[in-house]
């Protein structure tokens, strides 16, 4: 039951950012269709809605958002780094095999 219960807050999470609507324990619990005290009694189901009220506070922040370019400013260098070994890799492979020049006779 526990799984079940962690999946519906998830999920109710989850609706609630794609709805801009705040992430408070009133909404999840009406959401996921779990009681409120159990919100707050269960340590994991807790936790998850506090991650997810922060996550969705620091993502409308400037540096929150700073946060974020950043982070995929790196994955897309990376991203272009193995892109180019890979170009340089099949330019090695299809070159045609370098043959010795024929003496004049």
């Amino acid at each position: 039951m526990s799984d079940e219960r962690l999946r519906r807050v998830e999920q109710a999470c989850a609706e609630l950012v794609a709805a801009s609507q705040a992430i408070t324990f009133d909404a999840v619990a009406a959401r996921a269709g779990i009681g409120r005290a159990t919100l707050y009694r269960r340590p994991e189901l807790h936790a998850l809605v506090h991650e997810h009220r922060q996550r969705a506070a620091e993502a409308l922040t400037l540096s929150g958002l700073a946060v974020q370019i950043d982070q995929l400013r790196i994955g897309l260098e990376a991203l272009a780094a193995k892109v180019r070994r890979h170009e340089e890799l099949l330019r090695k492979l299809t070159r045609p095999p370098r043959t010795k020049a024929k003496k004049a006779r």
